[in-house]
């Protein structure tokens, strides 16, 4: 592998890391859930499970290489997001959450992409052209990254305005007051 890729897998590696230990650690902490969309209908076990699964992938993006210990994990950290930013595309697809469904999506596919590029971490026969990898990436983490600006500020302009339907993920208007 080259530079070039190498350098561009750990910038992809340290954004998702970032992005997935920012998103499970309020659902572990409990705090901050009221600003998200769609976690008051779960039960708290099942937020924290997530947010444990988000963290303890976060940290096995870049600790495994980091350290020298168990480099093969995070490639399979890597699926494992992918995986998640899956269930959560199909979650926000429910609730009807365009923009959010488009954001999963870019994260699981960076996902994947760091999965393919830290491949030869495990003896397999994966062999994906360096610059592939770079262009991938190069495209799809500024592209995550607009997303979320964009999310960020729709959600303060969401928040003055009323909402049509409550955040629940069935639809359901819930009382106001």
């Amino acid at each position: 592998m080259n530079t070039m890729s190498h350098v561009v897998l750990w910038i992809a590696q340290g954004f998702l890391a970032l992005f997935f230990l920012a998103g499970g650690a309020p659902k572990v902490l409990g705090r901050g859930l009221d600003n998200w969309i769609g976690f008051s209908g779960l039960p708290r076990g099942q937020v924290i499970l997530v947010g444990v699964a988000e963290v303890l992938a976060a940290a096995g993006l870049v600790l495994p290489e980091v350290t020298g210990i168990l480099p093969w994990l995070t490639p399979l950290a890597a699926i494992g997001l992918a995986v998640i930013g899956l269930m959560a595309a199909g979650f926000h697809v429910r609730a009807n959450e365009h923009l959010n469904v488009l954001e999963t999506s870019l994260l699981a596919c960076i996902g994947a992409a760091i999965a393919v590029g830290r491949w030869d971490l495990i003896d397999s026969s994966a062999d994906v052209p360096p610059w592939t990898l770079v262009v991938v990436l190069c495209l799809l983490v500024p592209a995550a990254v607009i997303n979320v600006i964009v999310l960020y500020r729709g959600t303060g302009q969401q928040a003055a305005q009323p909402h049509s339907n409550s955040g629940r993920v069935d639809g359901t208007r819930q009382p106001v007051g």
